[in-house]
């Protein structure tokens, strides 16, 4: 059964092929074109196959570079994980703010690469990449600063990340299905809401709440409702670290 496991690598980890001639490519036109087919054909576009045409070369040059699919999009996803700002100082008072700050600009650069949301549980062990890891320490760095210990800052690093990953890849699942029918975005969001309020007679609780949604804008909402919520996980973190200051 071992011989038949998949191997666990990355391309982070692999050592790079000794090459005794200029490649073709370099590894980062590689990226570069991967990166423009999967924002403009999607990810279920991307193939070796499809990426070697584009770039007017053989597998061979690829493979060069990587070694299968998998590897390419580690690449792809830590060079977009690269465009998300990161705050110059850090400053211990200013934490909830540089937390809440780093959660809309990792959002928004989804939101710009909706693939990612797909990618991040295909893309192997992406988190390896230098962007990831620094976005990561970063926010450890920001976390430790304002007090809290290794343990804490780890695991309110670790629900920052799931709930803007989560709650980003729903929406960009709606903005996939607003763009597919046709709609403006207002549009789509108001049949919805019909729909909904129509499914959930019985459900009073849940009626209510889509009655209440019905007259909002439904782009604004997205933010105010993103804002929100990740307030909620920042208001739970103050908590944790007045207890332990108070220890």
């Amino acid at each position: 059964m071992a011989a038949n496991a998949q191997e666990f690598s990355s391309v982070w980890t692999r050592p790079q092929r000794e090459r005794r001639e200029q490649p073709a490519l370099s590894r980062d036109q590689i990226v570069g074109e991967a990166l423009a087919l999967l924002d403009t054909e999607g990810y279920d576009a991307l193939s070796m196959r499809k990426l070697g045409t584009r770039l007017n070369a053989g597998a061979t040059s690829l493979y060069t570079h990587v070694a299968n699919k998998d590897e390419i999009l580690e690449l792809v996803t830590d060079e977009v994980f690269g465009e998300i700002q990161l705050p110059d100082y850090i400053e211990p008072a200013n934490w909830r703010n540089d937390v809440l700050t780093l959660g809309r600009d990792l959002r928004a650069t989804i939101l710009r690469h909706p693939w990612i949301s797909i990618a991040m549980t295909n893309a192997g062990l992406a988190f390896l990449g230098p962007n990831l890891m620094r976005m990561t320490d970063t926010i450890l760095a920001v976390l430790e600063a304002a007090g809290f210990d290794d343990r804490a800052a780890d695991r309110a690093s670790n629900a920052v990340f799931a709930y803007v990953l989560g709650s980003t890849g729903t929406e960009t699942s709606m903005l996939t299905g607003v763009a597919r029918s046709g709609l403006t975005e207002q549009e789509w969001f108001t049949k919805m809401i019909t729909m909904a309020e129509q499914a959930a007679q019985g459900f009073p609780r849940i009626a209510k709440r889509y009655d209440l949604y019905r007259d909002i804008d439904s782009a604004q909402s997205r933010d105010d409702f993103f804002d929100d919520e990740l307030g909620l996980i920042l208001d739970g973190l103050e908590l944790l670290r007045g207890r332990a200051a108070a220890e």
